[in-house]
């Protein structure tokens, strides 16, 4: 019987089968190449002994850890608000891991430092595979991940595309915004605004595309003005745009968040929401269920692009071909503000 203070080692595991410590290397490290007979004489060894592999060694074998990095170049603060869509991104990411008996590594990197540091980590292929979220402005590092051959995956369509060209797994934003524009315009609202995500961004790059488009075909003139995508930047907006145009009947923001802080302003301002002024928000995130009143907004699927996105990874580690896009479909939610 083996000590309590004994590690079980291959060895004690090939004698208790009656087979070779190649033999239970390979069973261990997940190979399919051996008779199922003996394979489970192993697995029952392995039960008996209480063996547990040593994970450092198994990958210098292997070159593989079973974990997969999901990066996020925000700040803390910025991942865990209140808007709900990194923790739902984690969520999906998290539940296809699991599903795959992978191991998620979350990096933060919301400083110049930090993502040096990401890099050094990265490339020095501490995990199986990388995705990026939030990718601000044109980021080198996925191309880099991807030209040394690590799987990478984005969401969002990566800003200035690359070679070796990196997958993504996005929304149709563009379509996205003209439906909720030709909401507004269908009923009636003449003098439509928005409040654009950050222009560093790709989602608020093709919000913004979105609402201009749908504009442009009922001939009427866009009145803009930027947010960041959190509640206080809404909210400034909002009275950018009431001192711009006083005249303004219809809001589209490009994130819930952001309509709920221009909601606020909206009310400060003595406008009523939806008499007055008519909102529509994006991503149908909790909060825009419980804005007073409940925000109209278009939805996008957040959790299933965190599932998606480790799907194609998966598949990219297998050596299979995978599109570049994945683009998932956009739903207008008619609640009250609009």
């Amino acid at each position: 019987m083996t000590s309590a203070r004994e590690r079980p080692t291959l060895e004690a595991v090939a004698r208790r089968a009656g087979v070779s410590r190649a033999t239970v290397s390979r069973v261990v490290n997940g190979s399919t190449t051996v008779a199922e007979p003996i394979q489970e004489a192993v697995r029952q060894a392995v039960r008996e002994l209480g063996y547990v592999p040593n994970l450092a060694a198994r990958s210098l074998v292997t070159q593989r850890t079973d974990s997969i990095a999901l990066i996020l170049p925000e700040s803390a603060t910025r991942v865990f608000s209140d808007d709900q869509f990194f923790p739902s991104i984690v969520r999906g990411v998290s539940q296809e891991l699991e599903a795959a008996d992978k191991q998620l590594v979350l990096i933060m990197a919301g400083s110049a430092a930090s993502y040096d540091r990401v890099e050094r980590y990265t490339t020095g292929r501490h995990v199986d595979g990388v995705m990026f979220a939030s990718i601000h402005g044109v980021d080198p590092l996925p191309g880099t991940l991807a030209r040394i051959g690590i799987p990478v995956v984005c969401s969002g369509r990566p800003m200035g595309r690359g070679t070796p060209p990196v997958p993504y797994v996005d929304v149709d934003s563009v379509g996205g915004a003209a439906k909720a524009v030709r909401h507004l315009l269908d009923g009636g609202r003449q003098r439509i605004a928005t409040i654009a995500g950050p222009q560093d961004m790709v989602a608020g790059v093709d919000r913004l595309a979105g609402y201009r488009d749908e504009l442009k075909g009922s001939r009427r003139r866009s009145i803009v003005a930027n947010g960041d995508f959190t509640r206080e930047s809404g909210a400034v907006a909002m009275r950018q745009l009431l001192d711009d145009d006083p005249s303004l009947d219809a809001v589209f923001v490009a994130s819930d968040l952001m309509a709920h802080g221009a909601l606020r302003t909206l009310r400060e301002a003595g406008r009523r929401v939806p008499d007055d002024v008519a909102v529509v928000g994006f991503d149908d995130v909790e909060i825009a269920r419980y804005t007073d009143p409940p925000l109209t907004t278009v939805r996008q699927p957040i959790i299933d692009i965190g599932r998606e996105m480790v799907r194609q990874l998966l598949r990219i580690a297998r050596g299979e071909e995978v599109e570049e896009a994945l683009i998932l479909p956009t739903e207008l939610v008619i609640r009250e503000t609009a």
